[in-house]
């Protein structure tokens, strides 16, 4: 129950801060992406602040022998960029230009009822079912070729 309140509240906050930094608005988001045009610098500074958090943050938490609602600490282990990784990102940016949003400030803006989003979220959910269908069949291809 513990855990499941934490959650909750850092979710809540998390879409909070989403709708104060201006996240939620395409306009906003795309006049950030575009540098070559009419750039609207001020999610830098949203980006900007979160970073700063993280700076004092991170070597706080690491001082911890553990999380305060988990036994250990999950933190990644590969440190090589993959033609995988790469791709995803660049899919990933792609996608966030055209259509002015990221998975988490949709989420929040569908709450809020906005048309895009609400037409974006179907759109991203069947892109992932997509993908983890197409990564699954590739997987088996490779392990009966070998």
């Amino acid at each position: 129950m513990k855990r499941s309140v934490a959650m909750f509240a850092c979710g809540l906050l998390f879409g909070v801060g989403l709708v104060l930094g201006g996240m939620t608005q395409t306009a906003k988001v795309i006049g950030f992406l575009d540098v070559t045009g009419a750039w609207d610098p001020s999610l830098a500074f949203v980006m900007g602040g979160a970073l700063a958090v993280y700076a004092v943050a991170w070597p706080l938490i690491q001082r911890r022998e553990r999380p305060l609602l988990a036994r250990r600490f999950q933190v990644p282990s590969r440190q090589d960029l993959s033609p995988r990784l790469l791709g995803g990102a660049a899919l990933f940016g792609v996608g966030w230009a055209l259509a002015g949003f990221c998975p988490g400030p949709a989420i929040v803006a569908v709450g809020g009822g906005a048309d895009s989003a609400l037409l974006f979220l179907p759109s991203m959910i069947v892109g992932m079912w997509l993908f983890r269908q197409w990564d699954a069949w590739t997987t088996r291809r490779a392990e009966r070729a070998s």
